[in-house]
Protein backbone atom coordinates (compact mmCIF):
# COMPACT_ATOMS: atom_id res chain seq x y z
CA UNK A 1 0.00 0.00 0.00
CA UNK A 2 2.82 2.40 0.86
CA UNK A 3 6.19 3.13 -0.68
CA UNK A 4 8.64 5.96 -0.10
CA UNK A 5 7.09 8.09 -2.84
CA UNK A 6 3.61 7.82 -1.32
CA UNK A 7 5.03 8.52 2.12
CA UNK A 8 6.86 11.62 0.90
CA UNK A 9 3.75 13.09 -0.68
CA UNK A 10 1.67 12.92 2.48
CA UNK A 11 3.80 13.38 5.56
CA UNK A 12 4.97 17.01 5.58
CA UNK A 13 1.92 18.39 7.44
CA UNK A 14 2.22 15.60 10.03
CA UNK A 15 5.93 16.17 10.60
CA UNK A 16 5.39 19.93 10.84
CA UNK A 17 2.66 19.30 13.41
CA UNK A 18 5.05 17.18 15.46
CA UNK A 19 7.73 19.87 15.27
CA UNK A 20 5.25 22.54 16.34
CA UNK A 21 4.24 20.34 19.28
CA UNK A 22 7.88 20.29 20.40
CA UNK A 23 8.75 23.92 19.56
CA UNK A 24 5.82 26.17 20.41
CA UNK A 25 7.84 29.40 20.31
CA UNK A 26 11.55 28.62 20.53
CA UNK A 27 14.05 25.99 21.66
CA UNK A 28 15.18 27.75 24.82
CA UNK A 29 17.92 25.23 25.67
CA UNK A 30 19.53 25.39 22.24
CA UNK A 31 19.23 29.16 21.93
CA UNK A 32 20.90 29.50 25.32
CA UNK A 33 24.10 27.80 24.17
CA UNK A 34 24.08 28.53 20.41
CA UNK A 35 23.52 32.22 19.70
CA UNK A 36 24.65 32.18 16.06
CA UNK A 37 24.59 29.72 13.14
CA UNK A 38 27.38 27.15 13.48
CA UNK A 39 27.91 24.25 11.12
CA UNK A 40 28.10 20.86 12.80
CA UNK A 41 27.88 17.13 12.33
CA UNK A 42 26.31 14.33 14.35
CA UNK A 43 26.28 10.51 14.05
CA UNK A 44 23.17 8.35 13.85
CA UNK A 45 23.92 5.14 15.74
CA UNK A 46 21.94 1.95 16.38
CA UNK A 47 21.93 0.98 20.04
CA UNK A 48 20.42 -2.45 19.47
CA UNK A 49 19.90 -4.96 16.65
CA UNK A 50 16.84 -4.58 14.45
CA UNK A 51 15.31 -3.51 11.15
CA UNK A 52 15.74 0.16 10.29
CA UNK A 53 12.73 2.06 8.96
CA UNK A 54 11.79 5.70 8.57
CA UNK A 55 15.02 7.18 7.25
CA UNK A 56 13.20 9.41 4.78
CA UNK A 57 10.99 10.76 7.59
CA UNK A 58 14.05 11.25 9.81
CA UNK A 59 15.76 13.29 7.09
CA UNK A 60 12.64 15.30 6.24
CA UNK A 61 12.26 16.38 9.86
CA UNK A 62 15.57 18.22 9.65
CA UNK A 63 15.12 19.62 6.13
CA UNK A 64 11.74 21.08 7.07
CA UNK A 65 13.58 23.07 9.73
CA UNK A 66 16.39 24.02 7.33
CA UNK A 67 16.62 22.89 3.72
CA UNK A 68 20.42 23.16 3.87
CA UNK A 69 20.66 20.20 6.27
CA UNK A 70 22.35 17.16 4.68
CA UNK A 71 22.07 13.50 5.68
CA UNK A 72 24.52 10.88 4.42
CA UNK A 73 23.00 7.43 4.91
CA UNK A 74 24.98 4.20 5.12
CA UNK A 75 21.85 2.02 5.33
CA UNK A 76 18.40 2.01 3.74
CA UNK A 77 14.91 1.15 4.96
CA UNK A 78 14.54 -2.58 5.50
CA UNK A 79 18.20 -3.22 6.30
CA UNK A 80 19.18 -5.22 9.35
CA UNK A 81 21.33 -3.13 11.67
CA UNK A 82 23.54 -4.11 14.58
CA UNK A 83 24.15 -2.53 17.96
CA UNK A 84 26.79 0.18 17.64
CA UNK A 85 26.44 0.49 13.85
CA UNK A 86 26.93 3.94 12.31
CA UNK A 87 23.87 4.43 10.09
CA UNK A 88 24.19 8.05 8.97
CA UNK A 89 25.88 11.40 9.46
CA UNK A 90 23.77 14.55 9.67
CA UNK A 91 25.37 17.87 8.76
CA UNK A 92 23.92 21.35 9.20
CA UNK A 93 23.35 24.25 11.55
CA UNK A 94 23.91 22.89 15.04
CA UNK A 95 20.79 24.71 16.22
CA UNK A 96 18.71 22.70 13.71
CA UNK A 97 20.40 19.42 14.66
CA UNK A 98 19.59 20.04 18.32
CA UNK A 99 16.03 21.27 17.82
CA UNK A 100 15.02 18.51 15.41
CA UNK A 101 16.76 15.64 17.20
CA UNK A 102 13.94 14.33 19.38
CA UNK A 103 11.17 14.54 16.78
CA UNK A 104 13.35 12.89 14.13
CA UNK A 105 14.37 10.10 16.49
CA UNK A 106 10.82 9.57 17.74
CA UNK A 107 9.70 8.77 14.19
CA UNK A 108 12.74 6.62 13.41
CA UNK A 109 12.64 4.65 16.66
CA UNK A 110 8.90 3.99 16.44
CA UNK A 111 8.91 2.99 12.80
CA UNK A 112 12.00 0.81 13.21
CA UNK A 113 10.44 -0.90 16.23
CA UNK A 114 7.33 -1.77 14.22
CA UNK A 115 9.41 -3.03 11.29
CA UNK A 116 11.53 -5.12 13.65
CA UNK A 117 8.57 -6.69 15.45
CA UNK A 118 6.80 -7.34 12.15
CA UNK A 119 9.87 -9.06 10.70
CA UNK A 120 10.02 -11.31 13.75
CA UNK A 121 6.36 -12.26 13.30
CA UNK A 122 6.89 -12.90 9.58
CA UNK A 123 9.80 -15.20 10.43
CA UNK A 124 7.59 -17.19 12.83
CA UNK A 125 5.05 -17.72 10.00
CA UNK A 126 7.66 -18.67 7.41
CA UNK A 127 6.66 -21.65 5.28
CA UNK A 128 2.98 -21.49 6.24
CA UNK A 129 1.75 -19.47 3.27
CA UNK A 130 -0.09 -17.17 5.68
CA UNK A 131 0.00 -13.43 4.99
CA UNK A 132 0.52 -11.29 8.09
CA UNK A 133 -1.78 -8.24 8.22
CA UNK A 134 -1.87 -5.13 10.37
CA UNK A 135 -5.03 -3.42 11.70
CA UNK A 136 -6.41 0.09 12.29
CA UNK A 137 -5.10 -0.01 15.87
CA UNK A 138 -2.61 2.75 15.17
CA UNK A 139 -1.53 5.94 16.90
CA UNK A 140 -3.78 8.84 15.83
CA UNK A 141 -2.19 10.90 13.04
CA UNK A 142 0.63 8.35 12.71
CA UNK A 143 -1.13 5.64 10.71
CA UNK A 144 0.73 6.38 7.47
CA UNK A 145 4.09 5.97 9.24
CA UNK A 146 3.11 2.84 11.15
CA UNK A 147 1.51 1.02 8.24
CA UNK A 148 4.50 1.83 6.05
CA UNK A 149 6.73 0.33 8.75
CA UNK A 150 4.70 -2.89 8.68
CA UNK A 151 5.41 -3.29 4.96
CA UNK A 152 9.13 -2.62 5.48
CA UNK A 153 9.13 -5.40 8.07
CA UNK A 154 7.63 -7.82 5.54
CA UNK A 155 3.98 -7.63 6.63
CA UNK A 156 0.93 -6.52 4.66
CA UNK A 157 -1.55 -3.70 5.14
CA UNK A 158 -5.19 -4.49 5.88
CA UNK A 159 -7.61 -1.60 5.38
CA UNK A 160 -5.98 1.81 5.61
CA UNK A 161 -9.18 3.42 6.87
CA UNK A 162 -12.96 3.05 6.95
CA UNK A 163 -13.29 4.14 3.32
CA UNK A 164 -10.96 1.40 2.15
CA UNK A 165 -13.05 -1.75 2.47
CA UNK A 166 -16.03 -3.54 3.99
CA UNK A 167 -15.34 -5.26 7.31
CA UNK A 168 -18.45 -6.11 9.30
CA UNK A 169 -17.52 -6.43 12.95
CA UNK A 170 -19.59 -7.43 15.97
CA UNK A 171 -21.26 -4.06 16.41
CA UNK A 172 -22.11 -3.78 12.70
CA UNK A 173 -23.71 -7.21 12.96
CA UNK A 174 -25.61 -6.15 16.07
CA UNK A 175 -26.82 -2.98 14.37
CA UNK A 176 -27.97 -4.92 11.30
CA UNK A 177 -29.75 -7.62 13.28
CA UNK A 178 -27.50 -10.56 12.44
CA UNK A 179 -24.71 -11.89 10.23
CA UNK A 180 -26.96 -12.69 7.27
CA UNK A 181 -28.68 -9.30 7.35
CA UNK A 182 -25.35 -7.42 7.62
CA UNK A 183 -23.85 -9.25 4.64
CA UNK A 184 -26.98 -8.77 2.53
CA UNK A 185 -27.03 -5.04 3.33
CA UNK A 186 -23.33 -4.68 2.49
CA UNK A 187 -23.74 -6.47 -0.82
CA UNK A 188 -26.64 -4.20 -1.72
CA UNK A 189 -24.84 -0.98 -0.72
CA UNK A 190 -21.15 -1.49 -1.48
CA UNK A 191 -19.74 -1.45 -5.02
CA UNK A 192 -19.62 -4.91 -6.55
CA UNK A 193 -15.81 -4.76 -6.74
CA UNK A 194 -15.58 -4.68 -2.93
CA UNK A 195 -15.02 -7.90 -1.07
CA UNK A 196 -17.25 -8.41 1.96
CA UNK A 197 -15.38 -9.47 5.10
CA UNK A 198 -17.24 -10.43 8.25
CA UNK A 199 -15.95 -11.00 11.77
CA UNK A 200 -17.38 -14.02 13.57
CA UNK A 201 -16.89 -15.39 17.06
CA UNK A 202 -18.90 -18.64 17.11
CA UNK A 203 -19.44 -21.64 14.88
CA UNK A 204 -23.07 -20.65 14.34
CA UNK A 205 -21.89 -17.29 13.03
CA UNK A 206 -19.40 -19.06 10.76
CA UNK A 207 -22.19 -21.10 9.20
CA UNK A 208 -24.35 -18.04 8.74
CA UNK A 209 -21.48 -16.13 7.09
CA UNK A 210 -20.77 -18.96 4.66
CA UNK A 211 -24.41 -19.35 3.68
CA UNK A 212 -24.77 -15.58 3.17
CA UNK A 213 -21.80 -15.55 0.79
CA UNK A 214 -19.11 -13.65 2.68
CA UNK A 215 -15.88 -13.32 0.70
CA UNK A 216 -13.59 -13.32 3.74
CA UNK A 217 -14.44 -14.73 7.17
CA UNK A 218 -12.45 -13.44 10.13
CA UNK A 219 -12.33 -15.94 12.97
CA UNK A 220 -11.95 -13.76 16.03
CA UNK A 221 -10.74 -14.93 19.45
CA UNK A 222 -11.74 -18.55 18.89
CA UNK A 223 -10.24 -21.58 20.58
CA UNK A 224 -7.98 -23.88 18.57
CA UNK A 225 -10.68 -26.52 18.56
CA UNK A 226 -13.30 -24.10 17.21
CA UNK A 227 -10.82 -22.72 14.68
CA UNK A 228 -10.19 -26.18 13.29
CA UNK A 229 -13.90 -26.96 13.09
CA UNK A 230 -14.65 -23.63 11.44
CA UNK A 231 -11.92 -24.12 8.83
CA UNK A 232 -13.25 -27.55 7.92
CA UNK A 233 -16.79 -26.17 7.61
CA UNK A 234 -15.75 -23.21 5.44
CA UNK A 235 -13.93 -25.64 3.13
CA UNK A 236 -12.52 -22.96 0.77
CA UNK A 237 -15.90 -21.32 0.25
CA UNK A 238 -14.40 -18.11 1.61
CA UNK A 239 -10.94 -16.83 2.43
CA UNK A 240 -10.07 -17.17 6.10
CA UNK A 241 -8.45 -14.66 8.45
CA UNK A 242 -7.57 -15.34 12.08
CA UNK A 243 -7.54 -12.43 14.53
CA UNK A 244 -7.62 -11.70 18.23
CA UNK A 245 -4.61 -11.20 20.52
CA UNK A 246 -2.12 -12.51 17.97
CA UNK A 247 1.43 -11.79 19.16
CA UNK A 248 4.91 -13.28 18.78
CA UNK A 249 4.14 -15.48 21.74
CA UNK A 250 0.88 -16.88 20.37
CA UNK A 251 1.28 -16.97 16.59
CA UNK A 252 2.94 -20.40 16.49
CA UNK A 253 -0.27 -22.12 17.58
CA UNK A 254 -2.08 -21.07 14.41
CA UNK A 255 0.77 -21.42 11.92
CA UNK A 256 -0.27 -24.84 10.64
CA UNK A 257 -4.03 -24.36 10.40
CA UNK A 258 -3.99 -23.62 6.67
CA UNK A 259 -5.66 -20.19 6.69
CA UNK A 260 -5.04 -17.29 4.32
CA UNK A 261 -4.37 -14.39 6.69
CA UNK A 262 -3.46 -13.58 10.27
CA UNK A 263 -4.08 -10.03 11.51
CA UNK A 264 -2.31 -8.59 14.51
CA UNK A 265 -2.98 -5.28 16.23
CA UNK A 266 0.21 -5.86 18.22
CA UNK A 267 2.29 -4.92 15.17
CA UNK A 268 1.37 -1.27 15.63
CA UNK A 269 0.08 -0.93 19.19
CA UNK A 270 2.59 -3.05 21.11
CA UNK A 271 5.88 -3.03 19.20
CA UNK A 272 8.72 -1.73 21.39
CA UNK A 273 10.79 1.05 19.89
CA UNK A 274 14.23 0.30 18.44
CA UNK A 275 16.82 2.16 20.50
CA UNK A 276 18.63 4.67 18.26
CA UNK A 277 20.68 7.75 19.16
CA UNK A 278 22.28 10.85 17.69
CA UNK A 279 25.77 11.04 19.20
CA UNK A 280 29.08 12.83 18.88
CA UNK A 281 27.75 16.25 17.87
CA UNK A 282 30.63 18.58 17.07
CA UNK A 283 31.32 21.77 15.11
CA UNK A 284 33.02 21.50 11.71
CA UNK A 285 34.57 23.95 9.33
CA UNK A 286 31.96 25.66 7.15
Amino acid sequence: MFDQVTLGLNVDPLILGALKEDITSEDVSTNSVMRTPTKGEVDLIAKEDGIICGLQVFERTFTLLDGATKVEFFVQDGDSVKKGQLMAKVTGDIRVLLSGERTALNYLQRMSGIATYTSQMVALLEGSGIRLLDTRKTTPNNRIFEKYAVTVGGGNNHRYNLSDGVLLKDNHIGAAGGVKQAIEMAKEYAPFVRKIEVEVETLDMVKEAVEAGADIIMLDNMSIEDLKEAIVYINHRAEIEISGNVTKESVARIKDLGVDYVSSGALTHSSPILDISLKNLHPIQA
